[in-house]
């Protein structure tokens, strides 16, 4: 199955609220066909064609749009308004709501559209906010590139190191991963399989150690072997504990006693059935850690894929990728029209 087919099928639930809720607000307010004229009596039959009345121009549009059976609605206040409610319902939040619905109906107000008209022009003016975002992780000639990869508790910081570190290798990249999450085993775990499966090096450091101090050393390792890249795992922290935020803050400051300019992307990982909330976590950890790019993971039908819109246009960070699965092929680039597309249910 391609990426697309994946995304689409990923993101069923809002892309299946976009659809199906367009699909029942043209329906509910379409305009009926007018009714068949009798059928003329014999006698009338005989009368000249000329003196039977031509129909205009938009009655014969209508009667070919009643033919095709498919509805049509004027895009008038009741229907916009009712489009806000559904775009925010996927999750847009209200200002990017108003803003996509707004921008569709521009020189389109009165007119009479069918639900995959609406979702077509739905679908450009999202990914037009999507656009300016979407960008790959930049690879830079600076050796070792330190990567740190920060965000809440089980947003899927660990499976994206370990995906990210495999695409570079297979990329000719040579990567070193920091399993920063002394806390927990089963991530230092998890890191050390994506590891052996990409021969990429994974250090580790006692459960409980200080994190700062493996990211410090790490980095020492990382120059003496003339490291593409250095991935840096940290503990997922809730953006309320001002303890665990004070102590990524102190990893931060240890990495940049090596280097100034280190760390040189500071990536936040952002769960998608978080939903509104991911704005706040952006707004934190870019506080604190100086996110310089996103990437969400879970975008598995839980119709909440439409806050990444949400997100670029509030924050126009860069989105480097999404994540759609377990599988190493499921973390790809972000493409601003495919999900576009995909949210709004659009075929391929």
């Amino acid at each position: 199955m391609s990426f697309f087919g994946k995304l689409k099928e990923r993101l069923f639930k809002s892309s299946s609220r976009i659809e199906k809720g367009v699909e029942a607000l043209v329906e509910e307010g379409a305009e009926e066909p007018a009714a068949a004229p009798p059928e003329p009596a014999p006698a009338a039959a005989e009368e000249p064609a000329e003196n039977a009345p031509k129909a205009g121009l938009l009655s014969r549009l209508s009667g070919l749009a009643g033919r095709s059976g498919e509805p049509r609605r004027v895009l008038d206040d009741a229907m916009l308004e009712s489009l806000e409610e559904l775009l925010i319902s996927a999750d847009l939040g209200v200002e990017t709501a108003l803003k996509v619905a707004a921008n569709m109906a521009e020189g389109r107000f009165g007119r009479r559209l069918s639900s995959e008209e609406i979702r077509t022009l739905l679908a450009a003016e999202i990914a037009a906010i999507l656009e300016p975002v979407a960008r790959p992780l930049p690879i830079y000639a600076k050796k070792p590139q330190v990567v740190l990869v920060v965000g809440v508790n089980g947003s899927g910081k660990t499976t994206t190191i370990g995906k990210l570190a495999s695409q570079f290798r297979a990329a000719g990249k040579s990567v070193i991963i920091a399993a920063g999450d002394t806390f927990r085993a089963a991530a230092v775990e998890q890191l050390q399989i994506w590891g052996e499966r990409a021969g990429v090096p994974v250090l580790t450091a006692a459960q409980g150690a200080d994190p700062a101090s493996l990211a410090f050393d790490a980095m020492a390792r990382a120059e003496a072997e003339g490291a593409d890249l250095l991935l840096i795992d940290t503990a997922g922290r809730l953006q309320n504990r001002e303890d665990l935020m004070a102590e990524l803050a102190k990893i931060v400051r240890v990495i940049r006693k090596r280097d100034p300019q280190a760390p040189h992307n500071t990536l936040l990982v952002l769960d998608a059935t978080t939903g509104q909330n991911a704005l706040s976590q952006v707004e934190i950890f870019r506080r604190i850690a100086n996110v310089t790019g996103l990437v969400m993971t879970k975008l598995d039908g839980t119709a909440k894929g439409g806050v990444l819109v949400a997100l670029a246009d509030r924050f126009g960070l860069p989105i480097h990728a999404i994540g759609v699965g377990e599988g190493i092929d499921d973390l790809a680039p972000f493409d601003p029209e495919e999900f576009a597309r995909a949210l709004t249910g659009l075929a391929d």
